[in-house]
This record gives C-alpha cells, sequence and structure tokens, in this order.
C-alpha cells in the first residue's frame, strides 16, 4: 500500500509539473502497475474492426455502423445492471429471464389488455424493482450466494414468461406504437446529432473543470489544465465526426443515445456519489466498509433492484426492436453477451474495479465480432466460439492486472 501511494504522489506531481508528457508518463507508470483501466478493449476493438475492414469492405459502411448500433442498444442496457452487481464482486444470471419477462409484459399490456404504453412500462418497472427487491432481501438476510439465487430466478421467472405469453407464445406489437418506433426506427437529424455531440464535450469540460477545483480548494494537486481541455476538445471533434459520417446513411438511432445517457448518469452515480463509491467500498473489502459506517445492505439491495430495472428496460427495447414478444425473448446468449459485456469491457470479476462505461464497450465488441462474422457467412456456432474466447481472454488479462497490482504493492 505505502508503494501504491508512492506512486499516485508522483503522478500527482508529474500531472501538475510537465503537463501533457507528465500525464503521459504517469499513464505508463499506472499501466506498468497493472491498472489497465479500459486499455485492453480499446486496443481489442481496434484490431477487431481493423480485421473485419481487410475482411469484408462494407463493415465499416455507414449503414453498417447504423445497424450495429441500433443492435447494441437492449443488451447493453442489461449489462449496465451486470456491471453494478459486479462491482460488489456478486453476480445476477437471471437478466435474460426478467428481459424475457419484461418483453412479455408489454406484448400482453399492449396487444391483449390494451392499457397504455406508460402502463405497462410502469407495471414491468414494478416488476423488475420487486425481483431486484427479493434477490437483495433473500442475500442479505439469509445469506443465499447471489449465484444460487439469481439461478434460481433464472429458472422461475422464465416459467413466468412462458405463462404470461400464454398458449400462443407469441405476441405482436404493433408497429406504430411509440416505443416500437423508438428502438427500432427513430434517428436523429444531423443538427441534433452535433447538437448532443457539443452538450456532451461541454458537460465533460465542466466537470472536469469543476472537479479540479474542489482538489484545488482541498490542496491537492488538479493536474494539467491543457488536458482537460484536450479531452473536451478531443470527444467533440470524435463525436461530430461519428455523427457525420452515420448521417450520410440513416442517422444516429435514439435508442443508442438513451444507451450512452444511461451509462452516462450511472457512470456519475458510481464514481461521483457516496453511494457510488460504497459500492466500490464494498466490492474492495465488505468488511472494512460495514466497519468504515457504510450500509452495507442498503446498497446491496439497491445495485440487486437496479441491476433487474434495468434488464427489464432491456428486455421492453428488445422487444420493441422486433416488434413482437415471444418465448425465444431473453433466452439464447442474452445473458452471455450482457454479462460477457461487463467483464470485456474492463470491470472485474472480483469486485471493487470496474466502470459503467465497460457495459457500452464490451456490448460494441460483441457485436462487432457478430456483425463481422455475418457480413463473412459465418454461423451462430462460430461467433460463440469467438465471443467465448474474446471472454476467457478477458479474464485472463483481468487476473494478471490484480496479480500485477498485488505484487506492485506488496513491494
Amino acid at each position: 500500500m505505502a508503494s501504491e501511494t508512492a506512486v499516485d504522489l508522483q503522478d500527482e506531481r508529474l500531472l501538475r509539473d510537465q503537463g501533457l508528457r507528465g500525464a503521459a508518463i504517469a499513464f505508463g507508470r499506472r499501466v506498468r502497475a497493472g491498472d489497465l483501466g479500459s486499455l485492453p478493449v480499446i486496443i481489442g476493438l481496434v484490431l477487431i474492426w481493423g480485421i473485419f475492414s481487410i475482411l469484408t469492405p462494407t463493415f465499416l459502411s455507414a449503414a453498417n455502423l447504423v445497424d450495429l448500433l441500433r443492435q447494441v442498444a437492449a443488451v447493453g442496457t442489461i449489462s449496465v445492471g451486470i456491471v453494478l452487481v459486479l462491482l460488489l464482486g456478486e453476480i445476477d444470471l437471471s437478466v435474460g429471464s426478467v428481459s424475457g419477462l419484461a418483453s412479455a409484459i408489454l406484448g400482453v399490456g399492449l396487444a391483449s389488455a390494451h392499457w397504455p404504453l406508460w402502463l405497462v412500462v410502469l407495471v414491468a418497472l414494478a416488476a423488475g424493482a420487486a425481483i431486484g427487491a427479493l434477490y437483495g432481501l433473500l442475500f442479505t438476510r439469509f445469506g443465499v450466494p447471489s449465484f444460487v439465487i439469481t439461478l434460481g430466478g433464472l429458472l422461475a421467472f422464465l416459467g413466468l414468461q412462458l405463462l404470461v405469453l400464454g398458449p400462443s407464445g407469441s405476441i405482436n406489437i404493433d408497429y406504430t406504437s411509440p416505443i416500437v418506433q423508438f428502438a427500432s426506427a427513430s434517428f436523429l437529424p444531423p443538427w441534433a446529432a452535433y447538437l448532443l455531440a457539443a452538450i456532451a464535450a461541454a458537460g465533460l469540460l465542466v466537470s472536469d473543470l469543476r472537479h479540479a477545483a474542489r482538489r484545488r480548494r482541498a490542496g491537492l494537486s488538479v493536474g494539467s489544465y491543457s488536458l482537460i481541455y484536450l479531452r473536451a476538445a478531443a470527444l467533440l471533434v470524435g463525436l461530430a465526426v461519428v455523427a457525420w459520417y452515420l448521417s450520410t446513411d440513416r442517422g444516429t438511432i435514439g435508442s443508442f443515445v438513451f444507451l450512452v445517457l444511461v451509462v452516462i448518469v450511472m457512470n456519475y452515480l458510481t464514481k461521483r456519489t457516496r453511494w457510488g463509491r460504497s459500492i466500490f467500498a464494498i466490492g474492495g473489502n465488505v468488511e472494512a466498509a460495514r466497519r468504515a459506517g457504510i450500509r452495507v445492505n442498503a446498497v446491496y439491495i439497491s445495485v440487486f433492484m437496479l441491476c433487474s430495472i434495468f434488464a427489464v428496460v432491456g428486455g421492453l427495447m428488445s422487444a420493441a426492436l422486433i416488434n413482437a414478444a415471444t418465448l425465444s425473448s431473453g433466452t439464447g446468449d442474452v445473458n452471455l453477451n450482457a454479462i460477457a459485456a461487463a467483464v470485456i469491457g474492463g470491470t472485474s470479476l472480483f469486485g471493487g474495479r470496474g466502470s459503467v462505461w465497460s457495459a457500452l464497450l464490451g456490448i460494441v465488441v460483441i457485436q462487432s465480432i457478430s456483425s463481422g462474422l455475418n457480413l463473412l457467412g459465418f454461423d451462430a456456432s462460430v461467433r460463440f466460439i469467438i465471443t467465448g474466447v474474446v471472454l476467457l481472454l478477458a479474464v485472463i488479462v483481468d487476473s494478471l492486472s490484480r496479480r500485477s497490482r498485488v505484487t506492485h504493492g506488496a513491494a
């Protein structure tokens, strides 16, 4: 621990005294110490896109990228909840079944019961919150492992999904429904995409400046202001280029923008609030967190509830995307992709380390693999094999970086 503190102090001095060069040196030191962050997945994504762009030139076409982003929204939203649970060092294996149950509620509520959309969504969200609260209570009151609780939930809510759908097993949803239009056919005009890019860059700039001001008032080193402005400018240029390129086809899909907004909000809550810091503390050492006065049980329950709520939202978006609720909703590779996205994106299976951005990065990697293989004419078997290999590599990198941090701290 003393060694890690010394490295942190050296990094702060570099950031303060040497500007961008110091930031680069400090980043190199953190990587050598095993703090890889999102670096492996970003490198992997660049390699995946590079390989597929060589093998099939249409992979990076605007039309294919628009389709790719449309496909990531539903499972990516589910994966946000998985990230929160993994940060606690726990797991939820039932998100697929919960999302399938939500799709069944949507189909029955709109097509059979003829409820208004807002009521259907409210009922589905309430069901998700109740499921998560049940998980949290079983975990905190009876000490049942989350693996066992959610495995039981996987089976139970799959059965409930079949019961809600009824004998037909499939319910079509009116294509003109607002939720269907939003998930499958809602594209931003170019000016709106550019405006969102500017807002995102301005938000990052304001957030970083406020964070620097708080550190200065606390007597801590602030770092390079040039790096703060460079980050905001790079984000603005990058998002503007992406928005322009996507606008050469249909434009930026609204459901993907929704996923990004969810990630931004949850990233803020986990990194800048007491509740979020409590999640990391519990994932790092639950007993130390309890002795520090953190309401551990309340945090566990809130995270399980959020995970199930995000599974519900993902299920609603998935059903809206295919314009139907079926027996296959939430089954297949939904669980695999949601959990794999979080791990591939950089969230540790050991708890206490990761970022909500992992969900977004990981699902883009998975969907990129799927899209590229589909363009090359491979079937689902190859996609499962490659996704499994990528997941295994991500876990190996996580284990090695964790071992490196332990060794570095002991030194």
